[in-house]
């Protein structure tokens, strides 16, 4: 099925692979999405009139709120950023200003569909790359040289192209003739500078000084897909695409927004958090924002706003910026079972990842179940005596677990390594139980 077309049971359905619980949220952004997709299916004068319905996570670190949200750009291939509020300033004070996030966000949308654009010419960009490194190898003839020659020539060619594309030659150095890279970002940039940049590149790129570099041919094969990218590639295509998508499609994830929440204690002296707020408001609203790549209508850009709210509350924030977050979802702290769950039910838990990777040391991870269990219940007790940071006390614990077996490979090489109960105690128990001790390595 394409991913456009599920519907929101299905969407969390896909999201419970990977997400244990918060069902609240993963139903919000099921939802979300699914809206944008409704909408593109109208007529166009109602299209414009329906905007999406941004959201605010409330929960605490480590509860699932990037990943759900990351999960669904990624399945759905759309573009997608996060950033933090508490990173940017308001217009006046030094610092990266809020439009910003929205040219980050072409930029991931540029590269999103450069990639897509990639696969799909794939044989061309690999012919390109094999006729310019044969070219080293098998000089062109002048163009004097009889059509005997030209023949014999073009099949010593051939020949040379079919030794190239198998491999056979990648040890072989060549001389080829590379562009030196020029700088191109428009990070913290004025918006009246960036076109200014643009042009400059422009003009310096058809003067772009070349050089020459020795190196092997399976290390010219990477150098040149830049440069074969460039010539196969439709740019313009890809720019007008990109920003088509960040528009229709794209969705910004602002991190820590209880941290520019007024009613959050801090110095007075820090760069105003209300102005933040004030700057955000009118990207949020809709608005138009000039990037390098041209300008970009933000009325239709999804943005999921998320924060722990533990100084402050969501009703600190200004009421124009709340009005603008009409869906709310409070995810819950993670109970000792829902870890146990996150280590056995999720794809890509944290114990997959270890057993595939000491299977590349040829070693059989094996964790008995009450291991498991000790795992959840001492990441829980964990959280609870000291900062609570949710899932991601599971790596902390696991990897001081196995710390001897992931250092000492050789010693287990072609063997079982089975982490038992007994294991996990002797491990953590001490450290978890000693409160100022856990503070510091766990």
């Amino acid at each position: 099925m394409n991913t456009k077309d599920m519907t929101p049971r299905e969407i969390v359905k896909y999201l419970d692979e990977y997400i244990i619980g918060q069902n609240d949220a993963k139903k919000a952004i099921a939802i979300a999405l699914r809206n944008r997709y409704r909408r593109l299916l109208l007529d166009e004068k109602m299209r414009e009139e329906v905007t999406p319905k941004n959201i605010l996570m409330i929960g605490s670190t480590g509860v699932g709120k990037t990943e759900i949200a990351r999960r669904m750009a990624k399945m759905m291939n759309l573009p997608f950023i996060k950033v933090e509020a508490s990173k940017y300033t308001e217009v006046g004070f030094v610092g990266r200003d809020v439009e910003s996030m929205v040219r980050d966000l072409v930029s991931a949308s540029l590269h999103l569909v450069e990639n897509e654009y990639k696969e799909v010419s794939q044989n061309e960009i690999q012919e390109y790359i094999l006729n310019r490194i044969t070219r080293v190898l098998v000089p062109p003839l002048p163009d004097s040289v009889s059509a005997e020659k030209k023949e014999e020539y073009n099949l010593s060619f051939e020949k040379m192209k079919e030794k190239v594309r198998s491999g056979t030659m990648d040890h072989v150095k060549i001389e080829i003739e590379v562009q030196k890279k020029m700088m191109d970002s428009d990070h913290g940039m004025p918006p009246e500078l960036i076109k200014v940049q643009e042009s400059l590149i422009k003009v310096l790129s058809k003067n772009q000084e070349k050089i020459k570099k020795e190196m092997d041919i399976k290390e010219a094969k990477i150098v040149l897909q830049e440069e074969a990218s460039e010539y196969v590639l439709d740019q313009e295509k890809i720019k007008t695409e990109a920003l088509r998508r960040a528009e229709t499609s794209g969705i910004i994830f602002i991190d820590e927004i209880d941290k520019v929440a007024v009613g959050n204690n801090s110095s007075r002296q820090d760069p105003s958090k209300e102005g933040v707020q004030r700057d955000l408001l009118p990207i949020v609203e809709g608005s138009v924002v000039n990037t390098k790549y041209g300008p970009i209508k933000t009325d239709h850009i999804l943005f999921i706003a998320a924060g722990a709210f533990h100084l402050s509350k969501p009703s600190d924030l200004i009421p124009e910026l709340q009005g603008r977050f009409p869906i709310r979802v409070e995810l819950d702290a993670l109970k000792e079972e829902t870890m146990y769950q996150i280590l056995v039910q999720t794809k890509t838990s944290i114990i997959k990842q270890y057993q595939a990777l000491l299977k590349t040391e040829s070693i059989d991870l094996v964790f008995e179940d009450e291991a498991l269990r000790e795992l959840a219940k001492l990441s829980y007790n964990a959280n609870q005596k000291t900062e609570d940071i949710g899932a991601r006390r599971l790596h902390t614990v696991i990897e001081r677990v196995l710390e001897d077996v992931s250092f000492d490979v050789d010693l287990y090489q072609n063997k079982e390594y089975k982490v038992s109960k007994e294991l996990v105690q002797e491990k953590l128990e001490n450290l978890v139980e000693n409160t100022d001790l856990a503070r510091y390595i766990l």
